[in-house]
């Protein structure tokens, strides 16, 4: 039976990223996104429906992630589920769900701190500007391919 982890989010930072560092010098970064899902009810008034969901990225990426993000800022995700638990100091158990960061982009007007880099950063920590579509179709163009 195959099995299948991917998580996309499009939303806004709850707070500024927290950048820590592991035993072996890799950065780690935890932020918090906000993602908001709007409808209109069947009386016709609008209604929001926010869901706060923790993310965590490693490398490169936690690094770009903290010097030019913070809250507010809107952010596109992209990663995986993990599911953490550990036992408090009070010896209770907990447990979440949180989503590990495989590649993310910057959304909207770069930040006050600085201007944002361009492009979309993968899992192996480099730019990428115009990456090719499927079987090398570039999809820069302004037209629909089909």
């Amino acid at each position: 039976m195959a099995n299948f982890n991917k998580v996309l989010l499009l939303g806004n930072l709850t707070r500024d990223p927290q950048l820590s560092y592991l035993p072996s010098q890799t950065a780690v970064v935890d932020f918090g996104l906000a993602v908001t899902r709007t409808w209109t009810g069947q009386d016709g008034s609008k209604k929001d429906e926010t869901c706060f969901v923790d993310c965590r990225a490693f490398g490169k990426q936690a690094e770009t992630i903290q010097k030019y993000c913070q809250k507010g800022k809107q952010l596109l995700v992209e990663g995986r589920l993990k599911f953490d638990q550990w036992t408090g100091q009070d010896g209770s158990k907990h447990s979440k769900h949180r989503v590990v960061v495989e590649s993310f982009q910057f959304v909207g007007a770069p930040g006050a701190r600085q201007a944002a880099p361009s492009g979309k950063y993968e899992a192996n920590n480099a730019p990428v500007d115009n990456e090719p579509g499927p079987q090398g179709f570039d999809d820069s163009g302004d037209e629909i391919p089909f």
